[in-house]
């Protein structure tokens, strides 16, 4: 495998110098885990995975990497030891309104000190049910508009986390993939309007401006179940020339290795937001770089800082992986301008 580093952009975290500030006074004040009380604390966690899914098992690793692996490994340097002042409670919403309406319920009745969630839909549905108990977001998108939040600096309420993209991604995503296959005059935008922000809008804004520019058709291409995806992206396998771009939707990771196998199947180029599709063998991504930072909320929250008073945390940086195994098997040459600024290339 041949690896290429360039910066990536760096999107300024908001209000870090107010976290940084709130971090140093609250630790100040209960630096001794003795400062707090000799309960165990209950952390929950939501997952919109399977427990079954790949991703959900690698993350149950204590791999600093995985989400849950860096929370349990950032919590440990923080003097929480799982099984002994702590514990972690996870659910998964996998299967539809009623087991996300039952994994919440199961939730509830433990009395967490703290909720994780993964998904804006999931943060939505967990707010539904409560406002008094600590929430944090690992992933979400226009927090401020879904109402989680008053604002980005000063959330107030239960809830705070970590934003992973701007609507601008859209126009950012469609100039990447044109870049990839410059001849295409269509691109389908896939994603399913129940599980990806504000039902697609969030996106499509900045790409309809981008594809007038580019000279370039949307064909936007909702889906709802697993059954749609294949048919959904057969129809881009036929003249005029197109392309695909995922949006950011939990409901596309969930059935990434579909997506993927169905993309192969009718040689369809396709880039997604998150390394997830790479890692199931897409052809190029573009979104944040992983970091895992919940442990940082998790502790000042357990340690009793209001949610509210933490700001939520923007992505610092953005990355650009492009598989050129892939692209060689969908017929594409890669430009050599695009992979000089890709942060990974795959073999």
């Amino acid at each position: 495998m041949s690896e290429r580093t360039a910066p990536a952009r760096v999107v300024p975290a908001v209000a870090r110098r107010d976290f940084l500030r709130l971090a140093g006074a609250t630790a100040a004040g209960f630096f001794a885990l003795g400062a707090v009380s000799d309960r165990v604390r209950i952390v929950a966690s939501l997952t919109a995975l399977s427990l079954d899914d790949e991703l959900t098992r690698r993350s149950m690793t204590e791999a600093a990497t995985t989400r849950l692996g860096g929370l349990i490994a950032g919590l440990r340097q923080r003097g929480w030891v799982e099984g002994v002042n702590f514990r972690l409670e996870l659910r998964s919403s996998f299967g539809g309104p009623d087991k996300l309406k039952s994994a919440i319920q199961e939730i509830i009745d433990l009395k967490p000190d703290v909720i994780l969630t993964g998904s804006t839909g999931e943060t939505a549905a967990v707010l539904a049910v409560t406002k008094t108990i600590p929430i944090v977001f690992a992933t979400s998108n226009d927090p401020v508009g879904y109402g989680f939040v008053q604002s980005l600096a000063h959330p107030g309420g239960n809830v705070t986390g970590f934003t992973s993209s701007t609507p601008e991604m859209g126009a950012k995503w469609l100039q990447l993939i044109k870049e990839a296959v410059p001849d295409i005059a269509r691109v389908g935008v896939l994603f399913n309007p129940a599980t990806t922000p504000r039902a697609g809008r969030y996106y499509l804004d900045s790409l309809e401006q981008e594809a007038v520019t580019s000279r370039v058709e949307v064909v936007l291409v909702p889906v709802g179940k697993p059954a749609e995806i294949e048919g959904a992206i057969s129809r881009f396998a036929e003249p005029p020339k197109a392309a695909m771009i995922s949006l950011v939707d939990s409901f596309l990771v969930v059935n990434r290795q579909a997506i993927i196998a169905a993309t192969a199947k009718y040689r369809v180029p396709m880039i997604y937001p998150f390394h997830y599709f790479m890692d199931a063998g897409g052809l190029m991504s573009y979104g944040p770089t992983l970091e895992v930072r919940s442990a940082d909320y998790v502790d000042l929250i357990l340690r009793g800082t209001k949610a509210g008073d933490l700001p939520v945390q923007s992505p610092r940086k953005y990355e650009l992986l492009i598989n050129r195994t892939v692209a060689r098997t969908l017929g594409l040459t890669i430009p050599f301008t695009l992979l000089a600024r890709a942060d990974e290339i795959r073999e």
